[in-house]
């Protein structure tokens, strides 16, 4: 018998996630004090919605924890499984740093889908890890109505050599390293079961190579662009930074078929979701409509967004002094 994952889900992949808006309005007031006896210091935390947490151990080393897990994104279990792991990764190397431990978030609709598939599902995941040189160690599961993966991931960097999301300065450029149009291209694959290859390999394409290249280029602003899409991200980023992002949408690329998907109707609602709550916070009078939900579209596993430039990356826009609370979107 043949399983399409996707159809075991309310949702898929990152377009699952909370809406921004809710998710601010429920951990606002949570940052708090540092417990007392605490020996480490807290770099980064809730403040700004970074991508993970990061502890100074001591001089020369940071850790980072994350976790990240979502519903399938695709029909098959072992791409579903890869494709979880290079997104919860990515946090790691969103901040900068390594991977070094990773284990295992697994909750399985045992009456109604074969264990074989949960197994293909982990043996994605394993191999990813693998590539990206990660342990991977055991982890928890559960028994749930919906299939999710994902990693609890500890990793480790330089306290002195962070990519943060508030330390984007005036003139700054903005590059991204990987293509927009996931969200849609997976809408798509859920709603009609067509397999779209080039957003396997962009969703299973680790960021370790553009993080490593960033830190090379004494980069020190970055994030990823996932669920909240680019204009989520970007709009985040520019917050934190107490700048004001002007974003060149014609020099964003897209994932091959992806315009089309959209054209045929295939939009995530996190995508929707996310425009709206951007919106407020852009000025979107120069793009239609169409590039404006492209522009919101949720990733899953897509790129960093670096201030800064890279090889291979293409410049999207400039970090500018702080206008107002709006991201400039041109053309």
């Amino acid at each position: 018998m043949t399983y399409r994952l996707t159809q075991f889900a309310h949702g898929g992949g990152c377009a699952c996630k909370i809406p921004p808006g809710e998710l601010e309005d429920v951990v606002r007031g949570l940052t708090g004090t540092a417990p007392a006896g605490t020996a480490h210091e807290l770099l980064v935390g809730l403040d700004d919605g970074d991508d993970a947490a990061v502890v100074r151990l001591d001089g020369d080393r940071a850790l980072i924890a994350t976790t990240d897990f979502f519903t399938p994104v695709v029909d098959d279990a072992y791409d579903w499984g890869r494709i979880a792991a290079a997104n919860a990764l990515s946090d790691v190397y969103a901040m900068g740093g390594r991977p070094v431990v990773a284990l295992n978030l697994l909750a399985w609709p045992r009456e109604t889908l074969p264990f074989e598939l949960a197994a293909e599902t982990l043996r994605g995941g394993l191999e990813v890890c693998a590539k990206a040189g990660c342990h991977l160690a055991g982890g928890h599961s559960v028994d749930d109505p919906e299939p999710k993966y994902g990693l609890a991931v500890t990793g480790l960097a330089h306290p002195g050599r962070l990519l943060r999301n508030d330390s984007g300065r005036a003139g700054m450029p903005l590059s991204l390293t990987k293509p927009l149009g996931l969200g849609v291209l997976n809408a798509r694959h859920k709603a009609t079961g067509e397999r779209f290859e080039q957003a396997v390999e962009v969703m299973t394409t680790l960021n370790e190579a553009a993080a490593e290249a960033a830190l090379a280029a004494g980069i020190t602003c970055a994030t990823d662009v996932t669920g909240f899409g680019l204009l989520g991200h970007l709009h985040k980023l520019a917050r934190a930074s107490g700048v004001t992002a002007v974003l060149d949408s014609d020099a964003v690329p897209f994932v091959d078929g992806a315009r089309e998907a959209f054209r045929d109707g295939f939009v995530p609602g996190g995508s929707r979701r996310n425009l709206d709550w951007v919106r407020p916070h852009a000025d979107l009078s120069a793009v239609g409509e169409e590039t404006a939900l492209l522009l919101a579209d949720a990733q899953t596993s897509g790129g960093l967004l670096l201030a800064g430039e890279i090889p291979g990356a293409p410049v999207i826009g400039e970090l500018v002094p702080r206008r107002d609370d709006r991201t400039i979107v041109v053309r």
